[in-house]
């Protein structure tokens, strides 16, 4: 089984323009339908993917208008996360409405819901025998306003650990295989930070077995930890292509074999124009492109 992921991705024709002449599939159209001949693909969705409310006052607001997402699961993208600083940027009924659209285009949303419980709510798959649960965390949010709480619309808190190894270890008792989506880190970082390597232990200990960090705007290592695979951070996808830091990216690859052995690696890309990532290299795990 090959899962895949990816970190941010915005199909916000605001920021990048080029959108509207090409299309949103221009995002994915570097990739060689790479995330069609794998079993799951997992990206962080930079965006509210909602046509309603009005931007919040904050430095950057991305919408992905909902004309966008079915370009998703046209390229095979079958999970986005919600949970990070951008999935509010236009009010709490934008965020539920978001991922009500989601449902729509066909792509299971993490990470973000109505209250706590759909915010945290796994996304199961049956794939290949195995039973698959993806969970979304936001650690990263311009106020503690924008986390899910029982009647509050938000993004699932992924700043105390406790509560993010019991939510894994849950996912863990109807799940073969744990994935977690996580925006997390510092903007431009390059290495794991003590608290989200103290984060990804803990998790790891309740049952998580692969690990997708995103946020830093930059490539972060890969690392085996106590047999997870654990991409610190996967920096930017479907962006502009800013400088070369931050359009060097890569796609993680997991291969999960029958005896449920674990092989990881990062597929090389680069962001050659804007909003369009193309792969600059072959997997060192699994099948070769």
């Amino acid at each position: 089984m090959v899962i895949q992921g990816t970190g941010d991705v915005a199909l916000d024709p605001d920021y990048i323009p080029v959108f509207r002449t090409e299309g949103y599939d221009y995002a994915f159209s570097g990739l060689d339908g790479l995330f069609l001949e794998d079993d799951l693909t997992v990206v962080n969705l930079e965006c509210t993917p909602s046509d309603l409310g009005q931007p919040l006052v904050k430095a950057f607001t991305f919408r992905c208008p909902t004309e966008a997402l079915p370009a998703l699961i046209r390229n095979g993208v079958e999970v986005a996360n919600m949970g990070n600083n951008h999935s509010g940027d236009f009010g709490k009924e934008a965020l539920v409405d978001g991922r009500a659209q989601l449902i729509a285009a066909g792509v299971a949303p993490v990470g973000a819901g109505k209250d706590a419980e759909e915010a945290g709510a796994p996304a199961i798959f049956e794939i290949k025998g195995w039973i698959i649960a993806v969970v979304g965390f936001g650690g990263v949010a311009p106020d503690t306003t924008w986390y899910a709480h029982d009647h509050r619309p938000g993004m699932r808190d992924g700043d105390h650990t406790d509560r993010m190894a019991e939510a894994v270890a849950r996912a863990a008792e109807i799940a073969d295989i744990v994935i977690v989506t996580i925006h997390w880190g510092f903007e431009l970082e390059t290495e794991p930070n003590p608290g989200d390597i103290e984060r990804a232990e803990a998790m790891i200990a309740a049952g998580a077995d692969i690990i997708f960090g995103h946020h830093q705007h930059r490539l972060n290592p890969l690392e085996m930890v106590d047999g997870a695979a654990v991409f610190w951070g996967l920096g930017n996808f479907v962006w502009p292509q800013n400088s070369i830091p931050s359009a060097t990216t890569a796609v993680a690859r997991v291969v999960i074999y029958p005896d449920g052995t674990i092989e990881a690696c990062l597929i090389p890309a680069f962001i050659k124009t804007h909003g369009r990532p193309v792969l600059t290299g072959e997997p060192e795990c699994g099948p070769p492109l």
